[in-house]
C-alpha cells in the first residue's frame, strides 16, 4: 500500500485498526509500534537527557493526515495535548489537497553565530580589520567543526554590527558567522564556532569578548509555504463559501493591522508547528522564539501567514524561520522521535522545515475558518469534553451535562 494520506474515516477506526494502517503505510512493523507504547524514551534513558530525572512525562501521539506537499503525501506524527489540534490541521490539509496541495520551499540550513566584543576604541576601524581577516576567521570556524565540514557544511560568510553604546560596557560590535549546518538543527555546533573565534576578533577588534552563542532568530532559515483553496471547500453548512472565503481573508488583515490579534494568529499556526517539532525531536522552545522574533523584527508584530482572495480561490502564504534537524540531538536516544522520522520518511532538515510550515499554515487556516463561521469553541469542546469524559468514566463517576 503507498503512503497516502487521505484516509477518510481514519478518526472512526478503532486504535489497533489505525495502527494497522500505519503499518501499511509507513512500511512499519509490529515491533516498531511497541514504540508507541512506551512513547519512545524509558525512565534510563530519560536519566541520560536530563538531570535530576525522576520518571517520563508523554503527551499523545496522533497522525496529521491529507497533506500533499510539493506532490508528494506525508504522514505526519504530532505530539499535542490539546484537542482539536490534529483534526483541526488534517481537515484544513484536505481543503488545500483539493486546491493541489502545499507548495514549499525551504532555504539552505544557515544558522547564525554571535560573538559580541565590548569596550571597543574606534569601532569602524575594528569592524574594517575584522572584515579584512574574515578567511582566517572562517578558517578558524571550520577547524573547530571538522565533521560538519567533511558533510558539505561548514562557515560561509561573516559580518560585523556596530551595535549601539552601553554606558559600562562603552562601544559594542558583534560579529556574526552564518554556518551550513547541512541536516542538523545546528545549535551546539554554532556554539562551537562562536566560542572557536572570539578571542581571536576581540584581539583585532582591540576589545574583550562577551557572549559568544548562536541566535535563534535564523532569518536565514526560513521556510515559505503556499496554499490554494478552492472556495467551494470552504463552505459550512451555515455559510456560502463566497462569505467564508472573504471572511478569512477579513480574519487575516485583522492579524496584519493589530498585534493582539497577530498573537494568537500566530499561537494557531505554532499549535501545528511545535507538535510536529516535538514528535521528531527538535527544539520547539528555539523554533518558537525565533518565529516570534521574526514576527517582530519590523518594529511591529506580525503574522506569519496572511490569507487573500484571489478570484474564485483562496490563497495563504506562510514565511517563517525553521531550525529544526534529522540527525544529531535527541534522536540519537529517543526511539519515539526516530520512529516519527520513519514515518514521515524524510532524512533531509529542508524537508521536515518545509512539512512543518505546511502544518503551521493548515492549523491557521483551521482556526480562521472556524472563527469565520461557527467560531472557535464549538468543534474544539466537541473534542474536549469527550477527554474530559473518558477521565470521569475512568475515575468510575458519573458524567453530567
Amino acid at each position: 500500500m503507498s503512503k497516502d494520506s487521505r484516509i477518510p474515516g481514519f478518526y472512526r477506526l478503532p486504535p489497533a485498526a489505525r495502527r494497522q494502517e500505519l503499518i501499511a503505510r509507513a512500511d512499519l512493523s509490529a515491533d516498531d509500534i511497541l514504540t508507541l507504547d512506551g512513547g519512545g524514551l524509558d525512565f534510563a534513558g530519560a536519566d541520560r537527557v536530563v538531570e535530576n530525572a525522576i520518571g517520563v512525562y508523554t503527551l499523545p501521539l496522533g497522525l496529521g493526515l491529507n497533506f500533499r506537499i510539493n506532490g508528494v503525501d506525508y504522514l505526519v506524527p504530532m505530539a499535542v495535548e490539546e484537542p482539536s489540534v490534529i483534526a483541526a490541521a488534517s481537515n484544513a490539509a484536505r481543503m488545500v489537497r483539493l486546491g493541489g496541495g502545499f507548495s514549499a520551499e525551504a532555504d539552505d540550513p544557515i544558522m547564525t553565530a554571535q560573538v559580541e566584543i565590548a569596550g571597543v576604541a574606534d569601532p569602524v576601524t575594528a569592524r574594517q580589520r575584522i572584515e579584512a581577516h574574515a578567511t582566517e576567521l572562517l578558517n578558524l570556524a571550520n577547524a573547530a567543526v571538522p565533521r560538519l565540514v567533511q558533510r558539505g557544511g561548514g562557515a560561509r560568510s561573516l559580518e560585523v554590527r556596530i551595535s549601539e553604546r552601553v554606558a559600562e560596557l562603552g562601544q559594542r560590535l558583534v560579529v556574526h558567522v552564518h554556518i551550513d549546518c547541512r541536516d542538523a538543527m545546528g545549535a551546539n555546533l554554532v556554539n562551537t564556532v562562536a566560542e572557536s573565534i572570539a578571542a581571536r576578533v576581540a584581539i583585532l577588534a582591540g576589545g574583550r569578548f562577551g557572549l559568544r552563542i548562536l541566535t535563534n532568530l535564523s532569518d536565514r532559515r526560513l521556510v515559505r509555504i503556499d496554499a490554494r483553496v478552492p472556495f467551494a471547500a470552504l463552505a459550512t453548512p451555515g455559510a456560502d463559501a463566497d462569505t467564508v472565503a472573504h471572511d478569512i481573508a477579513a480574519a487575516s488583515r485583522f492579524a496584519e493591522d493589530d498585534p493582539y490579534r497577530a498573537a494568537t494568529h500566530n499561537k494557531g499556526i505554532m499549535n501545528g508547528v511545535d507538535a510536529v517539532v516535538i514528535a521528531t525531536g527538535n527544539d520547539w522552545r528555539g523554533v518558537e522564539a525565533g518565529a516570534h522574533a521574526f514576527a517582530a523584527v519590523s518594529g511591529r508584530y506580525r503574522p506569519l501567514a496572511t490569507w487573500s482572495v484571489d478570484g474564485d480561490t483562496l490563497r495563504g502564504r506562510l514565511v517563517m524561520p525553521m531550525a529544526v534537524g534529522t540527525v544529531g540531538g535527541t534522536l540519537q536516544i529517543h526511539a519515539g522521535a526516530r520512529l516519527a522520522q520513519r514515518i514521515l520518511g524524510v532524512t533531509s532538515a529542508g524537508t521536515l522545515g518545509m512539512i512543518i510550515g505546511c502544518v503551521g499554515l493548515a492549523s491557521n487556516l483551521a482556526a480562521l475558518r472556524a472563527l469565520a463561521t461557527e467560531g472557535i469553541q464549538r468543534g474544539h469542546m466537541a473534542l474536549h469534553r469527550r477527554a474530559v469524559d473518558a477521565t470521569v468514566r475512568t475515575n468510575g463517576l458519573e458524567v453530567t451535562r
